[in-house]
């Protein structure tokens, strides 16, 4: 067993661990669930938590190198060791996202934009249930309901900012700053994306034109090679029938002379 191997046996099962914990997350913040009715919820919270830590370790056991892999995975140390801050615990879910880095990571200009803005979507989400889980519940909190949750996220991932509704928690302000520089990397990806295609376009369009003039020149060259020639064959044509006079004229004019000077003879 190689860690390519387990990675690629274990890369669904951890996929749906995670939409797992997406699903039950959700569900506790949007409905602000006590913890007497949302126990179920928790279940499956650590029933995908403990599906990543066994992907983890399985990771671990099987590098070549365990002590550079595990310098390495520091981040996913980190990401596993957060039980006690629960808003945190989003961050697994960058599993999720490097399964479909995996699918798109050989792909076109066009499912790599897909995939950037699929993954901002998420992002987004993440960082609203974030926010709506540390601030609902707080005095002088101005995101109450995964609404207000929703409207911050999306002004604040594309640098907008109106400001009516901000994070006052020590924890909310750090999921906004994350959020901050995943709104600059997002769009300078989109914003390098469109102008890649564009001065592609732009390229492409170049060289049919130029390749359209180059035929339209040669066409008008052989045009003009094909009229040189049969004008030169007309002329070699008429020349040679002049020549062929000229040769008659003058077998005929040598003739006359030998003849005329056989009558003078006596």
């Amino acid at each position: 067993m190689t860690i390519e191997r387990w990675r690629r046996l274990t890369e669904w099962p951890t996929l749906a661990a995670a939409v797992v914990f997406l699903a039950a997350y959700s569900i506790q913040v949007i409905a602000n669930l006590p913890e007497s009715e949302g126990i179920w919820a928790e279940v499956l919270v650590w029933v995908a938590w403990a599906m990543f830590v066994v992907d983890y370790a399985g990771q671990l056991i099987l590098a070549p190198d365990r002590g550079r892999w595990f310098v390495r995975n520091l981040h996913e140390l980190a990401i596993l060791a957060l039980p006690a801050l629960r808003p945190l615990r989003l961050l697994r879910l960058v599993t999720f996202l490097r399964v479909v880095h995996n699918k798109a990571g050989a792909a076109l200009r066009g499912r790599l934009l897909l995939y950037v803005v699929g993954s901002a979507g998420m992002i987004v989400y993440c960082a609203a249930l974030a926010v709506e889980d540390v601030e609902q519940n707080e005095p002088g909190s101005n995101i109450r309901s995964f609404g207000d949750a929703i409207w911050w996220a999306l002004e604040t991932i594309t640098t907008v900012g109106y400001g009516d509704h901000y994070p006052v928690t020590i924890v909310g302000r750090f999921v906004a700053a994350g959020l901050m520089i995943a709104g600059i990397a997002v769009l300078g990806v989109v914003t390098a994306s469109i102008a890649a295609w564009l001065v592609e376009s732009v390229s492409q369009r170049t060289v049919a034109e130029v390749e359209a003039e180059m035929e339209a020149e040669v066409e008008e060259v052989e045009a003009e090679v094909e009229e040189i020639e049969e004008t030169l064959e007309s002329k070699v044509e008429a020349l040679t029938e002049q020549v062929a006079r000229l040769a008659a004229a003058l077998e005929a004019a040598q003739e006359e002379r030998e003849g005329t000077r056989r009558a003078g003879s006596p």
